[in-house]
């Protein structure tokens, strides 16, 4: 795959990136089926992004794991990076998640699409799926 690029409502913020991920993670946990995302996940030196995000992380947990990044003009949910709680929890320090749906759903036909249940997952061991996988249309 070339470099794709994806943009908030408003093209503000443009995210890049040059290769597909794995497989993209529609969460239905409570901040991201409100959120609206389609998550990625990359090493961040393998994601562009520019324009201004702000951001925001979840009021009802004591040591949130993700800030979630959005556009300061639009308020689209652009990527979230790892939080020092994230890297303790998960022992992972150089992970980030970019929302796929800034991106033209064509650019990633046939990638996996899977349906962890964050909304029962409580963190100490691997997620439940609420449906099997299927491709990317």
């Amino acid at each position: 795959m070339s470099e794709a690029a994806g943009s908030c409502h408003c093209g503000a913020v443009e995210i890049r990136i040059g290769e597909a991920p794995e497989y993209i993670n529609e969460c239905n946990c409570s901040l991201c089926s409100k959120h609206g995302a389609l998550w990625g996940y990359f090493e961040p030196d393998r994601v562009r992004v520019f324009g201004a995000t702000e951001i925001y992380c979840r009021s009802d947990r004591a040591e949130p794991t993700a800030a979630l990044h959005f556009c300061a003009v639009c308020g689209c949910t652009t990527h979230w990076t790892a939080t020092p709680a994230f890297i303790r929890k998960f022992g992972i320090a150089n992970r980030m998640g970019v929302n796929f749906r800034l991106f033209e759903p064509s650019s990633f036909k046939g990638v996996e699409l899977r349906f962890p249940d964050g909304r029962a997952w409580d963190g100490s061991a691997d997620w439940d799926f609420v449906r099997p996988p299927t491709k990317m249309p």
